[in-house]
Order: C-alpha cells, then structure tokens, then sequence
C-alpha cells in the first residue's frame, strides 16, 4: 500500500494517488564540443556550461499513458555559456520535454529517458566583417535538441538528486550558412522537488495535519504491450530549403525534396526498427554541378530507431548513398519527430545531414498503405 512507503505520506484520503501532482527541477550541465567545422577549434576548447529550470505535469492517465510508464511532461528555460560571447553570444532556449521513466516504482534511484525539443535564440551569427570565425551558426536563432540519460535518487518524500548524461544539439539545418551546428555531449546534476498542487484544498497550514503525498507512486504493471499490425510498409515526402556557403548573407535559395519508402516493425506500442530507400533532390547542388544531367539527385538506403508514445514518434534513422554521392559525406542521419493522424497517415518534421553536420530541415507527409 501506498502509506506503508515513506516516500508516498498522505492522510485523510482514502484514495491512491490523490491530488494533482507537479516538479519543479533546477539544473546544471558541463561537458566539451564535437566539432567538425575549421575556424572556432581554439574558441571551443574550454567546454560549455548551462543551467536549465523545468517544471513538469505528472501523467494519469491509465488508457493513455499507462502503457508508457506514466511519463510527467512539461516545460523548460536554458541559458548556456558556449565559448567566445564575441563569436557565439549567450544563448537561451525555450523548449519542452517528456521524461519516460524506466526503473521499476519500487526503485529509489530511478533511470529515465528524457528528450528536450525546443527553440535556441540571442546567439551571435556568422557575419563576413564583424563575426568571420562562426562557422557554426548563421543565424540568430536555431532549433534546440537535448537527449538525457539520467537518473533521480530519492532523497526525502519531497526532493530529489539528480544527474546523468545528455547530448545536445544547436542547427538551423542549413536554412542559413554557414550550419556546421554546435554539438555539445556531457554531465548534468540538479534537484527537484515534488509538490502536490492540491494541499491547499485538504490543509493550507504551515505545519498541516493533513499532508497529501508529494510523489506520485506509479503502477507496478510493466508497460510496453505488444500491439496489433505490427508491421507496415510506410511512404513518406518531404519538402525543404536550403542555402549554401556561397550564398550566405543573399537571398539565393534552393529546394530540396525526400521520398522516403520504410519497412516498419514494432516490438510493442513503443520500440521498432525501421528499414528503408531514400530518393533525394538537392537543388544546392547545380552550384557545384551547373551542367545539369541529373547532378541533383541520390538514391540512399536506411536503419534505425522509433521511439513510440501516445501519437508521437521519435526517429533515429541512419543511412548511405547507393549511388554518386555528389561531394556529400558518406554517412546521412534522419533526427525525426512524427505525429499520427490516424492510423493510416503521419506528418514529420525531420534533419538530414551530412555527417553529423546539418543538410537540411524537412517537412512532409506520411501514409501507411499496407498494415498487416
């Protein structure tokens, strides 16, 4: 029972889990750059630094997030230290999370998966005369992207410790150049601290007589349920805009265009492996190719990851060319979040890249034509 545990103390309520139920996290990260371009190696050496403040809602609902683990979701505020201020700014970032828990209930030190997606801004772009040296950036804002693995050790009824390892990332997907992205891998710790958002409504007193639980105890059950139709073959268009080093600072842009044709399996209602053939069309690159026949297009195979809950997917998808890859890196990567319309068609937003640096952002449409 849900009294017998001193992380989980109520009185006066009959009912489990009563109330609703809410964090408030603060956190610092540090950590060193992955960096591919050539002109900020110096500027990058000393690592970055952060602090991030999150607040988060807890999960209910048995029908749709019980099978998911009861994940909590909210918002987040970033202000980061990347290097140089002269060469990169001082970034913020507004973004929201999900943090999917995956330890047992009983656990005191519990580990999640928690991806971050928002918007980066106030960085300090590339200018030919006054900001040369960035190569990372060309823009004064770009997207946010932050994976955690972490942990949360228990330490009262009402405060957690906690710490991990996180990946993040900072792009405007070659929108404006140059794009070779920050990336930036290393160590987090914070706390956070667990409220019940409706003690006022049993005791509004300093020292209360009556104190709901702080913690929301989630079921025991084991998430991850197989699902019906798990396999589907699945054809999805993309659209896009890219600009080139050639072109930075101008309004010269070109189109890009993806046709993507999967094999999926699910596992269950939230792992699957993806397989697949990848058409592209660049337009960048008639300034590389201007004679034309053809040198604006590449057929591509793929693998990877999805990541599954309530409508949304998270798409992990690596690959390489099939055919001449027209000067790009061997190695493309597919970054996706998709939504489910229904259980026939999906839209996506997704980054293609060159490496591990960014080709372009894509936007499209999905149908699933054959389920079985």
């Amino acid at each position: 029972m849900v009294a017998q545990n001193p992380l989980y103390t109520k009185t006066g309520d009959a009912s489990e889990n009563p109330g609703r139920f809410r964090t408030l996290e603060i956190r610092g990260h540090s950590g060193g750059h992955m960096y591919g371009g050539e002109t900020l190696s110096s500027k990058l050496e000393s690592g970055y630094g952060a602090l991030e403040v999150r607040f988060a809602w807890q999960s209910r609902d048995e029908e749709i997030w019980g099978k998911y683990g009861y994940p909590s979701y909210g918002v987040g505020a970033y202000s980061g230290f990347l290097g140089d201020p002269e060469v990169f700014g001082n970034p913020n970032a507004l973004f929201g999370f999900i943090n999917f828990p995956v330890s047992r209930p009983s656990r005191r030190n519990q580990f999640a998966i928690e991806p971050s997606l928002g918007l980066t801004y106030n960085l300090k772009p590339f200018d030919p005369e006054n900001n040369p040296l960035n190569d990372a950036i060309g823009a004064r804002m770009a997207v946010y992207f932050n994976v955690n693995f972490g942990w949360a050790y228990r330490w009262t009824p009402e405060m957690d410790i906690t710490y991990g390892i996180d990946f993040s990332h900072f792009s405007n997907g070659r929108s404006f150049t140059p794009n070779w992205g920050l990336n930036m891998f290393g160590l987090n710790v914070g706390l956070r601290y667990h409220y019940n958002a409706d003690q006022h409504r049993v005791d509004k007193g300093i020292y209360p007589d009556q104190k709901l639980q702080s913690r929301y105890l989630r079921s025991p059950k084991t998430p991850n349920e197989k699902v019906e139709d798990n396999q589907s073959l699945n054809l999805y268009g993309a659209i896009g805009t890219v600009q080139t080093e050639e072109g930075a600072g101008t309004d010269t842009r070109y189109g890009t265009f993806s046709l993507v044709l999967d094999y999926q399996h699910k596992f269950n209602n939230m792992h699957s492996v993806s397989a697949g053939v990848d058409y592209f069309v660049d337009n960048s690159l008639k300034e590389s190719y201007p004679e034309g026949d053809g040198k604006n297009s590449l057929i591509g195979v793929h693998a990877g990851y999805d990541f599954m809950f309530y409508r949304f997917t998270i798409v992990l998808h690596g690959g390489t060319y099939i055919t001449d890859k027209l000067g790009k890196e061997a190695l493309f990567l597919r970054p996706a979040i998709r939504y489910d319309l229904n259980k026939w068609m999906y839209t996506q937003v997704g980054l293609k890249t060159l490496g591990f640096a960014a080709d372009w952002v894509e936007f499209g449409i999905g149908i699933r034509p054959f389920r079985w």
